[in-house]
Formats: C-alpha cells, structure tokens, sequence
C-alpha cells in the first residue's frame, strides 16, 4: 500500500485530531508573544521566524505529538522547506511522528464586502503544489473569512473555496476548505446554516474518486454539519477553535459527533519558551491529551 493510501486511511478513520501549525507572517508576532518570545527578542522577519520554527520543532518533537493523538498536522509554507534535526519537517512528521503532512497554501484575505473576507491571489500555486507533493505533503489548507450572514458573501466564498480545491485536487493531493465563521458574529448560527447548504451543494458536483476534507467553526447548533460529514466526497470534517480557549473548544467539539479538531491556539495554551523540557512536554501533552479526547468522544 502507497503512502499516500496509508495517510488517507488515518485522515478518514484514524482516531485523534490535526495539529494546526501554520501560524503565517501575520498572525506569527502575537503566536510567539503567547509563547513568551516579544517583539523586542528578535530583529527582522528571519530572525522572527527562526524563533518560530524553533517553537514549532520543540512540539513536534515532544513525547506526545505523535499518530496516537496526532493524526495530522498542517505547515506553513517556510516550514515545508525548512528540516529539524537534519530531516526535512514533512518527511519527519510521516516518518518518525506517524503524523499526515499538510500545507496551509493562502497568502491571506481580501478586505470584506459582504460580509466575507475572500482568498487573496495565489501566484504560483500549481508550482507550490507541485513542490508539496515531491516533499510528501497529503493535503492543503486555505483560509477564508464569514463576518456575516450574507447570503451572496457566502455563496462567493464557497465558490472560490471548490475553485481552489479543484486545482489542489488536479495535483494529486487532498484539499481542506477552510471558510471560517466568525466566533464573534452577531448571524453566526444563521451564516452556519446557509454556510452548510451551500457546501452540500457543491459537493454534489464534485467527481466520484474525489476526495476533499471540510474545516468549520464550531456551530451554535451542535451537529450541523453531520451531514456534510457523512457525504461520500467527505474525507473528514475537522473543527478550528476560532479563538474559542482549550476548554471550551473542547467543551463544544465533544457535542459536534462528526468532527475531529484542528486547533492552533488551544493546543499551545499555556505554553512558555522558557519552560524546562519537562515541564513544557507535560503542559503539551494535557493540551493533547484533552484535544485528543474531545475528538474521540463521539467517535
């Protein structure tokens, strides 16, 4: 059996959930602020991203974050090219981890008009898939925005979503779509629900050997999306934690039966780089264990 079909048997029945190590230039300063490295520790973009490749390296590198809880982990692009230890980090993860590479492919959002943030461009794309698949990357992510429950915002942001995924696709690898709904919005329950109908419909025409993944904000009404779940285009529905902290997204996953995590900031809660080993391991490992947990509850 292909690597490939191995990674695509633990993305669709492996017991855990996916690590979300994409932390990108914008949102890098304030993940490396939570970490206890400040602005005024670093000088510059390389030096700034050293320091986050150290971070990112010290957790895949702990007791815990292997395929046991761990089924899968998404990079950002600088991370595919980077190594840790001498090894480069996707062939390490698959490797030495048992964890299923992903690469987080958006360069960022536009400016919102109704109520949505869309895709920035993406130059160069087929090349950046090209180049993931030769390194052992499964799969992709990309980022868009719901503020509001536009239903014409909405539908545009589903739109580019499956474009995207189409040319993912047509690389040989396994895109997850990613548009996120605001934790803070005032429609947020009605922009699920129009959120959900417009997915299933352009599932329904996606080819039959296709495989896709699905990444939601939690919803207000737990188990919405089982049915978006249960489509046979769907590989796996995970769930971002939106800001939401670990107990809490935690908390709201265990009531979602169909959804697996893929949590960025409530897995490195609490965690400080000046921590000793031990005691960082141990602070990464209840995290994970508890992301873990809620994942499985209801599998």
């Amino acid at each position: 059996m292909s690597d490939h079909s191995v990674m695509r048997e633990q993305m669709n029945s492996g017991a855990g959930f996916i690590a979300a190590l994409d932390q990108s230039g914008g949102s890098t300063p304030k993940a490396l602020a939570l970490y206890g490295v400040e602005p005024e520790d670093y000088s510059g973009d390389e030096e700034m991203f050293r320091a986050m490749h150290d971070m990112r390296a010290r957790i895949i590198l702990a007791d815990d974050f292997t395929k046991e809880k761990v089924i899968g982990a998404i990079l950002f692009e600088r991370t595919m090219h980077d190594a840790i230890n001498d090894t480069p980090v996707a062939e390490l993860l698959w490797s030495e981890r048992g964890v299923v590479p992903f690469l987080k492919i958006d360069k960022g959002l536009e400016e919102q008009a109704d109520g949505v943030q869309l895709l920035k461009p993406m130059p160069g794309l087929e090349e950046t898939l090209r180049v993931a698949k030769s390194k052992g990357i499964f799969g992709t992510k990309e980022r868009s925005v719901i503020h509001e429950a536009n239903a014409a915002g909405i539908a545009a942001i589903v739109a580019q979503q499956f474009e995207v995924a189409r040319t993912v696709i047509a690389a040989g690898l396994v895109p997850i779509l990613e548009p996120e709904v605001n934790i803070h919005s005032e429609t947020k329950a009605e922009a699920e629900a129009v959120l959900e109908a417009e997915i299933a419909k352009h599932l329904d025409t996606l080819e039959e050997d296709v495989d896709v993944m699905l990444k939601l904000t939690l919803p207000s009404q737990a188990g919405l999306y089982d049915g978006l779940a249960a489509h046979p285009r769907v590989l796996r529905v995970v769930a971002l934690s939106g800001g939401y902290s670990t107990d809490e997204a935690s908390a709201k996953l265990a009531q979602n039966k169909s959804m697996i995590a893929s949590f960025s900031r409530a897995l490195t809660e609490g965690l400080n780089v000046k921590m000793s080993d031990e005691a960082f391991n141990a602070a990464l490992g209840g995290n994970i264990d508890k992301i873990y947990r809620a994942s499985i509850s209801q599998v």
